[in-house]
């Protein structure tokens, strides 16, 4: 077997083609094989990651990786390293990050970080300022913002917003705080501002929710100020976004009979004012996680431990449709991507 060593080799079919590094061998029949730690598997931008979570027998470590742009079952892209549930994810252009969680009974202030383009584990990056689940993230290209959560059982709701520099590692900084409690809340982001939907507050049981809508400036710490409201008041839905629309998938409300809700809501990111019906999810959405490309949201159907992948094409106003599955059934994952909110 001859070994050919490939150097200074950026990419193959274009800009944003299949990037190649390290050693190549040629076998006996002369196709090429590459170890699995050398090889960046997309040839574009457009991956979703959807991480961890929670089964019946327990949390599952399981990473799975989708191409936005097309249906099908989510393929094994690694393992969390602090495997947890409860927890939220952001990205930017090459770089995934999750933060926080759940490690029943107990919680967690630990943030993961992945390279999106790389198979594997996640690496440690820091850690959050307060140990926290139920939380929620949103990013920009630079910076990643971990919203609220709870440090249950018998503690109390977060306003709290932490913020990290995504392209080093290192802890956790105060970035301010939302007006009231965000627990198992939405959050997505444009490339300036970031939208948090403030899901179960008040922290008090039944948790019902609230249908407030708040926004941050990325760039600029300092506490959410209010956009406007949901179409109802409901909690643990997900959330995404492309550079202009975002939306807010399910979620569920105790009060109410179903308790989980199929509606998807929207807004113009740019523009203060209440949501507006965007169209239904197949089913009742909840305990879910959410990620987007330029063009199509991807969205987990997960309030019954349900292995389910839902699609919308964000600036089309309509139903939700099949996308694929996820390797197991599985509640409470954190999701990311590499081309949300218009990234580039």
């Amino acid at each position: 077997m001859s070994e050919i060593k490939v150097n200074n080799i950026q990419s193959l079919g274009g800009t944003n083609g299949p990037v190649i590094s390290g050693t190549v061998e040629m076998n006996s029949t002369g196709a090429m094989s590459l170890p699995r730690g050398d090889t960046a598997y997309r040839g574009s931008r457009g991956t979703g990651i959807f991480a961890g979570g929670r089964t019946s027998p327990g949390l599952k470590e399981r990473m799975d990786k989708f191409t936005i742009s097309t249906l099908g079952n989510g393929l094994d892209f690694g393992n969390l390293t602090t495997v947890t549930s409860e927890f939220g994810g952001c990205a930017s252009s090459t770089r995934g990050i999750f933060m926080g969680g759940e490690q029943f009974p107990s919680n967690i202030n630990v943030i993961q970080y992945l390279t999106i383009s790389q198979l594997g584990n996640t690496f440690d990056f820091g850690d959050l300022t307060l140990t926290r689940r139920a939380t929620i993230c949103l990013s920009d290209n630079t910076r990643g913002i971990c919203v609220g959560g709870n440090n249950a059982p018998g503690g109390v709701g977060f306003t709290l917003l932490d913020y990290v520099t995504i392209a080093t590692t290192g802890n956790a900084t105060k970035f301010g705080d939302t007006s009231a409690i965000a627990n198992y809340a939405y959050a997505h982001a444009s490339t300036t501002r970031g939208i948090i939907g403030l899901g179960g507050s008040p922290y008090a049981s039944p948790y019902p929710g609230v249908n407030t809508i708040e926004y941050i400036t990325i760039s600029t710490e300092g506490n959410a100020k209010d956009f406007g409201d949901l179409t109802d008041t409901r909690k643990e839905g997900s959330s995404a976004s492309n550079s202009t629309r975002g939306l807010f998938f399910g979620g569920q409300n105790p009060s109410l009979s179903p308790s989980v809700t199929n509606i998807i809501d929207y807004i113009t990111i740019a523009s203060l004012g209440d949501a507006i019906d965007f169209g239904d999810c197949i089913a009742g959405s909840a305990l879910s996680s959410a990620c987007s490309s330029p063009t199509r949201a991807i969205f987990g159907d997960m309030s019954s431990d349900a292995n389910t992948i839902s699609y919308v094409t964000i600036n089309t106003l309509g139903n939700a449709q099949d996308f694929g599955d996820l390797d197991l059934a599985r509640n409470q994952t954190a999701a990311c991507s590499d081309s949300h909110g218009g990234l580039e």
